[in-house]
């Protein structure tokens, strides 16, 4: 039995199962508690299990993630919210040094269960420091894994496989999307579930691969319809993990089109695009009609938001690309 509903929704169920099926598992964050975070992701969690496991943290980003470094030694999994993706930054320093490296230096003895909530991208009109996509300089870092849900399904089951995973998870969540709804089995068993760093085929084609991933995977469906119009099909491919990206996936799909198209809000130099199209052009040379495109964000400070809808990704801009990829 499925129910209707958004993406925050669905991760606020998540952590809600994650919690009452482990005792270890702690939520901390700024106002995560009695305001249930700022996009309610939250809500009501420490009413029912209370101030020791849902814990309003003071306005210190490295101090909340340097806390949980301490308590995921101690055997807890702690769940860090980082408010905005433009407030991550001071605990850079924490997650690059401490939690990425941790697992290394004591060859494998100590674990840190720790995942990292971070709602990223822009589109919903917001100041400065509110709109960034901050995810290349974290799939770049060893000893990370880093993942992004992009419909409400894939939120409920993916934030309680990175909790349940004893490695170090930064989870980024696309605010413009956590409002749209889809259909999400409450009672299925996460265990059991889609592959946490499998890539998804959101839509099977023959004619072009467009690559996406977290809010930009809307996009790549609605230009997939669209061009379907003009009898194009094209296959679009949800990466879902981004440390490590599922190359295998990726690859079958070229092979079989010919032709791709990444597209993603971050800027595009060296951007997660860059990585993916010199993959593909390594490995599916020969498989290609048309060199690799990117469809990305401008290499500029996150702008005004009177202006973000000129500066993000859209349909438009798609299908621009996949017309350039068909005339080369």
């Amino acid at each position: 039995m499925s129910d209707n509903i958004t993406l925050g929704k669905a991760l606020n169920h998540g952590l809600r199962r994650s919690l009452e099926n482990d005792a270890k598992v702690v939520v901390m964050g700024e106002d995560v508690g009695k305001l249930g975070g700022v996009f309610r992701i939250t809500d009501g969690l420490q009413k029912d299990f209370g101030e020791q496991r849902v814990i309003d943290t003071p306005l210190a980003e490295a101090g909340i993630v340097g806390t949980a470094v301490g308590l995921a030694i101690r055997g807890f999994r702690p769940v860090c919210e980082i408010q905005f993706d433009g407030f991550v930054f001071p605990a850079y320093n924490q997650i690059v040094t401490q939690v990425a490296k941790m697992s290394y230096r004591s060859m494998g003895k100590v674990k840190l269960p720790i995942v990292i909530r971070i709602p990223y991208g822009g589109g919903i009109g917001a100041v400065e420091h509110h709109s960034e996509s901050p995810e290349a300089y974290f799939s770049h870092t060893p000893g990370l894994k880093v993942v992004t849900c992009s419909n409400p399904a894939d939120a409920y089951t993916m934030i309680q496989q990175a909790i349940a995973s004893d490695d170090p998870i930064v989870f980024f969540e696309p605010k413009r999307r956590y409002w749209e709804k889809g259909d999400v089995d409450l009672g299925a068993d996460p265990a059991g579930a889609f592959p946490l760093h499998q890539a998804r085929v959101a839509r099977p084609g023959t004619d072009a691969t467009l690559i996406a991933y977290g809010p930009m995977v809307r996009t790549a469906l609605d230009a997939a319809a669209a061009a379907a119009e003009d009898g194009r099909n094209l296959e679009v491919i949800d990466l879902r993990s981004l440390s490590p990206i599922d190359y295998g996936t990726v690859y079958e799909s070229v092979k079989r089109t010919s032709r791709a198209i990444v597209v993603h809000e971050a800027q595009g130099t060296l951007g997660l695009g860059a990585e993916i199209a010199a993959r593909v052009s390594e490995h599916c040379f020969y498989s290609l009609e048309a060199p690799v495109l990117r469809v990305t964000g401008y290499d500029i400070p996150y702008p005004a938001a009177r202006v973000e809808e000129e500066y993000l990704p859209d349909l438009d801009r798609v299908l621009d690309a996949v017309d350039r990829s068909f005339g080369w």
